[in-house]
């Protein structure tokens, strides 16, 4: 064994046995003759080593007296203890120590020749320092609590390294001031009790050997090795998400736990949506799983575990197997048993690691020796799982957290229905054993589904707006001409008489349908022309006020007038809101028939995209009764919207009407999430028919006319076929029984599109008298018992 000194020390140390040696002159004059013929006894033996008394500073002399000072400290290092004890006389702090118990010898002699004890994490300057804390707590009865847990780390015999908890007693020191010593104030000892790391102002109040440090302290160690593990294996799962602890780290953790040297552990994430076992991507690339082995998730009721893992998937209980070779020889465990062999695990812990209930992972403790690890010692693992699960939980937490932000990243906003798809290609990314950054993400593919389509228009939204910006333009242009015929006359008057001819041509142009340019050509010259003039200009009180109100009036943005627009903005807002509130709230009562796609589109109005089929909810059987519900639920909840409108429409800041369309397409088809345009679309260039549909049918005309097939308060539905027709015609019909719709029915051909004929359309108007309310939600079922 090695020792290491500090050479720099405010104590002058010296070894001295006065205190032990007085309290046996005590004991040698008292009336117990046993004790005090033993105590007589010592002190005739140490009178020829007067040393041991008035102090020794030379270490040669304690080793060359080791018998000697063995006798003297007896009554402190009893036989019958030395070989339970960890103990041994010491001088606190300083790695100086003799009379070990035979306890303390072994752990030395185990730990070999090149063992260098010395205090964990205990530098020459804290050594300095709380040797200056000795003084303050000893002579200056200072209280102050300096004494940090020290530990000594010893490996064993087995190369396994142990933690042993450090214990002093000071009972024999003495601390004595030297001439060279400073004796400080109460603010001196404030100033350093506030400065414990500034080692300078340490040093400048208790100068080297200023102080002597006179007797011999004894230090008392514990195995700590258990608790020491725990607490470093906590502080590693407690380290910052992006500070990875090396899985060698965790090893020697667990070594130290079960003094196990070769242990080695593993870990695997459990998934319960598809019970499979998966590599923790997230941690340390080095981290093993002796379950998957190479793979990156397995089945965990495969063949390989079959019933041998009923414990842990359903009682949550920990799997030990102590001897891998006989758990294989017997029926149904052939599979794991080899495949644990092959890994040179002869015994093994497989423990749960469970939250409220809820299996997250299993932790896997292996050994390459027959009943290392058994039934007895897997309860150690008790002391580590809380924080085990509690690590795991935080890591599913923002395992959950990075694939929400992959997903809103690379996917967009994900409707819950193929929200399952988004996750598992994010999982595959994580999973992606070299975590390489050029990782392609998938596109994702839903085939063989039946798309609904549907939409509310506001009706004439764009005359209504061009309208309102004629208003708009109109008020600001007569306005800045009333304020330039207040000037007065001494004003510029070529330039006035310019601008005001100028402005009335504008105004005049307002007489016309806008062009594409026209705001942008009217807000320019104001900008440039008109408010120059206005701002620099000194002129009447009256003129003044009308310029105040004038720029009070325009909008911060566009610096035009916005009050026409404004209101029409506001009724736009109001009927989208509370048309898309209806759609939404609808949606969920409509995800209830079956799960399926759903996306909402604000613009002039609300458009709404459905598809239903067995590749979105492959866990559900589909059939075509859910397609037919829903699109029953389609009519009826657009018959609600055009009653919310109805209601609604009173109360508007601007008069707008609405007019609703369904487009009916009964071929199957692909939709394709597009990566560069962030949404679903539809896949191959047959399908392509229906996208061409759904971008012009609104605005095209009954054939051989220029009547809109959309009309306000009815609504439209397009299709193709006749079986669609025969479909439709029924749901008309029972929403007429429920007087949600009124009894006249027009039916006509759609004029062709480009690329697409053929289209027919029936159009039917919604009772939209409150007196009679919205009947109940109707199924489809409720449509058949009603025909029947």
């Amino acid at each position: 064994m090695k020792t290491h000194l500090f050479k720099k020390s405010p104590f002058r140390t010296i070894i001295s046995f006065h205190k032990l040696i007085e309290s046996l002159e005590e004991i040698a004059l008292s009336d117990v003759n046993y004790r005090s013929d033993y105590a007589k006894a010592i002190l005739k033996e140490i009178e020829s080593l007067p040393e041991l008394r008035t102090g020794i500073e030379d270490f040669n002399i304690i080793q060359n007296n080791e018998p000697l000072i063995k006798n003297l400290l007896a009554d402190l290092f009893p036989t019958a203890l030395t070989h339970n004890e960890i103990k041994a006389v010491t001088i606190p702090f300083q790695n100086i120590s003799f009379n070990f118990t035979q306890r303390f010898r072994k752990i030395l002699n185990n730990a070999g020749e090149d063992f260098d004890m010395e205090i964990r994490d205990f530098d020459e300057h804290q050594f300095y320092i709380n040797n200056c804390c000795l003084v303050l707590s000893s002579y200056y009865k200072q209280n102050i609590d300096f004494n940090k847990p020290f530990f000594y780390d010893i490996p064993d015999e087995k190369g396994v390294l142990r933690h042993y908890r450090i214990l002093y007693n000071a009972d024999f020191l003495e601390i004595i001031p030297t001439k060279k010593s400073i004796q400080l104030t109460q603010d001196d000892i404030d100033l350093l009790i506030d400065n414990y790391t500034d080692i300078e102002l340490w040093r400048s109040k208790f100068p080297e050997g200023s102080w002597i440090l006179k007797g011999f302290g004894i230090v008392s160690l514990f195995d700590a090795t258990t608790e020491n593990a725990i607490s470093n294996l906590k502080s590693n799962l407690l380290k910052p998400e992006d500070s990875i602890t090396p899985t060698e780290i965790i090893e020697s953790i667990f070594i130290s736990l079960f003094k196990i040297p070769g242990l080695r552990f593993g870990f695997v994430v459990y998934n319960p949506e598809e019970e499979k076992f998966n590599r923790p991507a997230k941690f340390d690339t080095e981290m093993r799983s002796f379950l998957l082995s190479n793979e990156q998730e397995v089945d965990c009721k495969n063949a390989l575990f079959g019933c041998s893992f009923e414990n842990l998937l359903d009682k949550k209980e920990p799997f030990v197997i102590s001897n891998v070779e006989k758990f294989s020889r017997e029926a149904g465990n052939e599979s794991l048993g080899q495949h644990l062999l092959n890994q040179n695990i002869h015994s093994c812990i497989f423990a749960p690691i469970i939250k409220e209930d809820h299996l997250l992972g299993v932790l896997e403790v292996v050994s390459q020796n027959v009943r290392e690890l058994n039934s007895i010692n897997a309860t150690k693992l008790e002391l580590i799982l809380p924080y085990l699960t509690d690590t795991i939980d935080r890591y599913n937490t923002d395992m959950q957290h990075h694939i929400e932000a992959i997903i809103q990243r690379e996917y967009t906003t994900i409707h819950p229905s193929v929200y399952w798809k988004f996750r598992k290609e994010s999982q595959n990314y994580f999973q992606n054993i070299n975590h390489t950054k050029d990782y392609i993400f998938k596109e994702i593919v839903f085939k063989n589904v039946y798309p609904l389509y549907g939409q509310i228009d506001i009706k004439s939204s764009s005359e209504h707006r061009n309208e309102t910006v004629k208003i708009d333009l109109q008020n600001q242009l007569t306005t800045l001409l009333e304020i330039f015929e207040n000037q007065k006359i001494n004003s510029n008057l070529v330039l006035l008489e310019q601008r005001k001819f100028e402005l009335e041509s504008l105004r005049n142009e307002l007489e016309f349908p806008l062009k594409a340019d026209t705001e942008q050509h009217i807000q320019r010259y104001i900008e440039e022309e008109i408010h120059p003039i206005l701002k620099n200009s000194k002129d009447s009180f009256e003129s003044e006020e009308l310029e105040e109100a004038y720029f009070a009036s325009l909008d911060e943005k566009s610096g035009l007038f916005y009050q026409e627009r404004k209101k029409f903005d506001n009724a736009m807002s109001i009927i989208n809101k509370r048309l898309a509130s209806v759609l939404d709230k609808k949606q969920l009562e409509a995800q209830q028939i079956y799960p399926h796609y759903y996306e909402r589109f604000k613009t002039d109005g609300v458009e709404h995209n459905l598809y239903i089929g067995a590749s979105i909810s492959p866990a559900k059987p589909f059939d075509m009764m859910y397609l037919h519900n829903l699109r029953l639920w389609q009519l009826q909840t657009l018959c609600e919207m055009e009653l919310e409108h109805h209601q609604l429409k009173e109360s508007l800041p601007y008069e707008l009407d609405v007019t609703s369309l369904i487009l009916v397409f009964s071929a199957p088809l692909s939709i394709r999430f597009r990566m560069d345009e962030k949404r679903f679309d539809v896949d191959g260039t047959y399908n392509a028919r229906y996208e061409v549909v759904k971008k012009r049918i609104d605005k095209s005309n009954i054939k051989g006319t220029s009547e809109r097939i959309t009309e306000k308060e009815k609504i439209t539905i397009v299709y193709s076929q006749n079986s669609e027709e025969a479909e439709y015609l029924k749901y008309i019909k029972y929403l007429q029984h429920k007087k949600i719709l009124e009894p006249a029915i027009e039916q006509f051909e759609v004029e062709d599109l480009q690329g697409v004929s053929g289209l027919r359309a029936i159009r039917v108007k919604v009772i939209n008298n409150t007196v009679n309310p919205v009947a109940k939600k109707i199924t489809y079922q409720d449509l058949l018992d009603e025909l029947s």
